[in-house]
């Protein structure tokens, strides 16, 4: 009995303390969106991003992905998603701070690094994916006007710089 008082007071203690310590209720958030394209400039889902105190919450809806594999997911240095050249148009990973790629790196992560995300047997991937270090907001590490990007194979969270993910197979323009 002790122990389900203690969680629910925990539960009840930091749902108050971000609304009294924040004061943003969902309508006051910022929020982004991203249209993801393929290869060949197909649109095959979205990203919706919003604004917390703490970082970025990426709600992510893409269909025609490699089926059945986990998959790299980083933000990239520039808003441009161009198939005819790959994507590579979306420069490196979004590094402010001039990190090592990779969260097993000793001088890592870069602030784009995210977790590797699992693509489903019907190549949907559905994810919500909360990072820090970065921002909506005005300043070093806004993301507005970058880019989201799917990697062909997963990160092996330390090969530099871009942890061995393989082809650009997935870009979005945060807008």
């Amino acid at each position: 009995m002790m122990r389900w008082i203690v969680m629910a007071g925990a539960v009840s203690l930091g749902a108050m303390g971000a609304t009294v310590a924040f004061g943003q209720d969902a309508t006051s958030l910022q929020r982004a969106r991203a249209a993801f394209v393929d290869g060949s400039g197909t649109n095959i889902g979205m990203a919706e991003l919003t604004d917390t105190p703490q970082g970025v919450l990426i709600e992510l809806d893409i269909s025609n992905l490699p089926p059945a594999q986990w998959v790299a997911f980083h933000i990239h240095e520039t808003g441009k998603c161009d198939p005819a050249d790959h994507h590579k148009s979306a420069g490196g990973h979004f590094n402010p701070d001039g990190r090592e790629h990779g969260y097993l790196a000793a001088k890592g992560p870069h602030a784009g690094d995210m977790p590797n995300q699992y693509v489903h047997s019907d190549g949907t991937l559905r994810a919500q994916v909360f990072k820090s270090f970065v921002r909506l907001a005005p300043g070093e590490y806004n993301i507005l006007g970058r880019a989201l990007m799917i990697h062909a194979k997963p990160d092996d969270y330390e090969t530099q710089p871009t942890g061995d993910a393989g082809d650009r197979i997935a870009c979005a323009v945060i807008e």
